[in-house]
């Protein structure tokens, strides 16, 4: 009876460690199943990391190259587009020359040129030069022989600037325009005003309604003209006392190179002399030599236009006196100025180089040079002094 009593206590313990057991075997499966796909997992994304760092490495190789093979047709583009661009020009001369020669040739015959067309030729160069001639008043005689003296004014501004007087006016105002890139003309009543310590104080400042650019500006007959700073090549006609605009117009050619090495900051450098207003710019067509250009001041127009053989590199400045060029070089470094370049319009010096005009007793660059057809005088900017330079001139031979 006991027995089977026990008997009945221990089943369903036994039952129940059995079930116990059942749930702890399933558990640990579970868990297992759980742990490999864990494993797996890790696996999967350890590949997927590699993998990346593996595409990140190739990326990289595959940026190096293109950014080198787009360095290399970038190179390729500039040089193909100066050929281009020479090759243009050069078939534009061709053209020319073939239109020109095309005018000479009888219809029947290629090579015997017209006798009256050679004779009209000749009768229109003849008129040309008679008409320059009247345009530049040919009773201009003298050339420039020598530089005699230098006085420095005041030292004032930075390395960049040019100060003037109007030769078209009767008065004695100075007037300071500093910097490469400015907006605001100080006028002096007299160069003892200017030569005071503290001048700026006494100026009358005039601004502009749009800035300047570069160093080759000039005042005329009460009008300021110069170069809109942030334009190719607009030449703006500013009149001092009413403060306005009063014209503007483009200069053909210029503005996409320096017209002077040295001076990088000058693309169009105007000047005057006895004849009036003058443009000097350099083009990559002439292959960097200087361009003369003679502006009507009235109309805002070209009059006539001068290739000259005078080149910009090394150049620093350049002025007009008397219908001539005289283009101031200078080395890289800095040293003495000198005069090795004039183009005489008229043909009376054609162009020639004479190194011994050296600007006298000073060493160093110029900003400006700007002549004085009033005082026959030099008014140079150099390295933020204002300078006088007083002129040697002869009779033209």
């Amino acid at each position: 009876m006991v027995a089977l009593q026990v008997h009945f206590l221990l089943v369903p313990s036994l039952m129940s460690i059995l079930g116990a057991a059942q749930y702890v075997m399933q558990d640990a499966a579970l868990l297992s199943y759980i742990d490999q796909r864990f494993l797996s997992l890790e696996r999967r994304l350890e590949k997927c990391s590699q993998d990346l760092l593996e595409y990140v490495d190739e990326f990289r190789e595959l940026s190096k190259a293109a950014l080198a093979r787009l360095a290399r047709l970038s190179t390729d583009k500039a040089e193909l587009k100066g050929e281009v661009e020479n090759l243009l020009t050069r078939v534009e001369r061709a053209q020319r020359d073939i239109d020109y020669f095309g005018s000479l040739t009888d219809s029947n015959a290629c090579v015997e040129v017209h006798e009256d067309l050679l004779k009209q030729q000749l009768l229109e160069e003849a008129e040309e030069k008679k008409r320059l001639k009247l345009m530049l008043n040919a009773s201009c005689d003298h050339m420039l022989a020598g530089i005699r003296s230098l006085k420095v004014v005041k030292k004032t501004g930075g390395k960049h600037g040019s100060w003037m007087k109007d030769p078209g006016k009767k008065h004695a105002k100075i007037y300071l325009l500093s910097g490469s890139v400015n907006n605001v003309v100080l006028e002096f009543a007299n160069i003892m005003a200017f030569m005071e310590n503290n001048q700026t104080l006494k100026a009358r400042r005039v601004p502009l309604p749009v800035p300047w650019e570069g160093t080759g500006h000039v005042i005329y007959q009460g009008f300021l003209f110069y170069h809109r700073h942030g334009s190719l090549n607009e030449i703006v006609k500013f009149h001092l006392q009413r403060r306005s605009v009063a014209d503007q117009m483009l200069l053909p050619g210029a503005g996409r190179i320096p017209a002077y090495q040295l001076s990088p900051q000058t693309k169009i450098d105007l000047a005057l002399d006895e004849q009036g207003l003058w443009a000097l710019h350099a083009e990559p067509e002439t292959g960097g030599n200087i361009v003369l250009t003679k502006i009507n001041p009235v109309a805002m127009a070209v009059e006539h236009s001068w290739d000259t053989p005078c080149s910009s590199r090394d150049a620093e400045a350049a002025f007009m006196a008397c219908n001539t060029l005289h283009v101031v070089y200078n080395s890289p470094s800095g040293g003495s100025s000198r005069i090795q370049c004039v183009y005489d319009v008229l043909g009376a010096l054609n162009a020639h180089t004479n190194p011994g005009l050296h600007f006298p007793k000073r060493q160093g660059g110029h900003s400006s040079v700007h002549y004085n057809p009033k005082e026959k005088q030099l008014f140079a900017w150099g390295d933020g002094s204002q300078i006088i330079y007083k002129l040697h001139t002869e009779k033209k031979v």
